[in-house]
C-alpha cells in the first residue's frame, strides 16, 4: 500500500483522534494520506486537507458508520478502490472493524491480502438514468418518492419496457441486495443476501391491493415514469439528485461498478443480522 484517503463522519466525538491515529500511522510506514477537504476542515486536520481525488488512494478508510461507508462509496465514482470501514457509531451492516483494532488491522492490509488474511467482498451497485441520461449510482436504493407530504404519486413501473402496472403510493424503491435491509426492509421488503445479484421493487404505503416487492433478474431493466399532476423526487442513498415531473421516466439497471469493502475472517452479514434483530440461536 502506498497510499490511503481517509472520510470521517464529522459529528462522532472519537473521529479526529482516529484520523490521527491513521495519519501518524501512515506517517511512520512511509504511505501517503489526505482527507477530503471539507472532512479535513470539520476535525481541524486542515494539513492533510486535499482535493485529489480519493479515487487515486490504494485504500480509502471510512471512520463512522454506514452513512459514512455511502458517503464514500458516493466519492469513489465507481473506482475500484478497496474500501474499509471503521465503526464509530453503532452495530453497522458496511463498517468492518473497531476502533481500537485499527493500527492492526491497517498493518494487515498492508501485508497483502494473503498474509493479512483479508479478502474484498464486492457489492452490487445500480446505475441510474433520468430520461436517458445518467444521473448517479446508488449502494443501496434509488426512490421515487412523492415531493410533497399528504399525497400520493401515481408511479408506472416497467420491466423489459414492458408496462407491470400503476403504483398509487408514497413512493417505489429499486433496492441491491445490500439495500434489502435499508429502506426496502422498513417498507417490508425482504432481506436478501448481499452475495446475490438481484434488483427489488419494493411500492412504500400503496393505496392498492398488490402491495409485495418484485424481485428481479440483475439482466432486466426497470424503469419508473411519473404520470399524473403531483410531482416526485429522486433520491439515491438518500441523497436528493432530481425533481421529477409528470412523464419523466427513471431506468435503473445493475452497475458494471462495484463497491469493494475489505473484510477479515468469515461472513460477518448474518451475525449482524442476527444482532440487529435479536434473534436467538433456538
Amino acid at each position: 500500500m502506498r497510499s490511503l484517503a481517509l472520510v470521517a463522519h464529522h459529528e462522532r466525538a472519537t473521529a479526529r483522534e482516529h484520523a490521527q491515529q491513521a495519519e501518524h500511522w501512515c506517517a511512520e510506514h512511509g504511505i501517503e494520506f489526505w482527507m477530503p477537504p471539507g472532512d479535513a476542515a470539520a476535525l481541524d486536520l486542515v494539513h492533510v486537507g486535499s482535493v485529489r481525488p480519493i479515487a487515486e488512494a490504494d485504500l480509502v478508510l471510512s471512520l463512522g458508520g454506514d452513512g459514512t461507508m455511502l458517503r464514500s462509496v458516493r466519492l469513489l465514482e465507481g473506482a475500484a478502490v478497496a474500501l474499509l470501514g471503521v465503526n464509530l457509531g453503532s452495530l453497522g451492516y458496511l463498517t468492518e472493524v473497531e476502533p481500537d483494532d485499527l493500527a492492526d488491522t491497517l498493518a494487515k492490509f498492508a501485508a497483502g491480502a494473503a498474509e493479512g488474511g483479508w479478502q474484498l467482498d464486492e457489492r452490487m451497485m445500480l446505475d441510474v438514468t433520468v430520461n436517458g441520461e445518467r444521473i448517479g449510482r446508488a449502494l443501496n436504493e434509488a426512490v421515487v418518492e412523492k415531493a410533497q407530504s399528504g399525497h400520493t404519486v401515481r408511479l408506472l413501473a416497467r420491466i423489459d419496457g414492458e408496462p407491470f402496472t400503476y403504483y398509487a403510493a408514497d413512493g417505489l424503491i429499486v433496492a441491491t441486495p445490500t439495500g434489502s435491509t435499508a429502506y426496502s426492509l422498513s417498507a417490508r421488503g425482504p432481506v436478501v443476501s448481499p452475495r446475490h445479484r438481484a434488483m427489488l421493487l419494493t411500492p412504500v404505503s400503496p393505496h392498492m391491493l398488490f402491495d409485495r416487492t418484485i424481485v428481479l433478474d440483475p439482466t432486466e431493466i426497470i424503469e419508473i415514469e411519473v404520470t399524473g399532476h403531483r410531482a416526485a423526487e429522486l433520491t439515491l442513498d438518500g441523497q436528493a439528485v432530481a425533481s421529477l415531473d409528470d412523464g419523466d421516466v427513471v431506468g435503473c439497471t445493475p452497475s458494471e461498478a462495484t463497491a469493494r469493502f475489505v473484510r477479515f475472517g468469515g461472513e460477518r452479514y448474518h451475525q449482524i443480522l442476527k444482532a440487529k434483530f435479536g434473534l436467538a440461536d433456538r
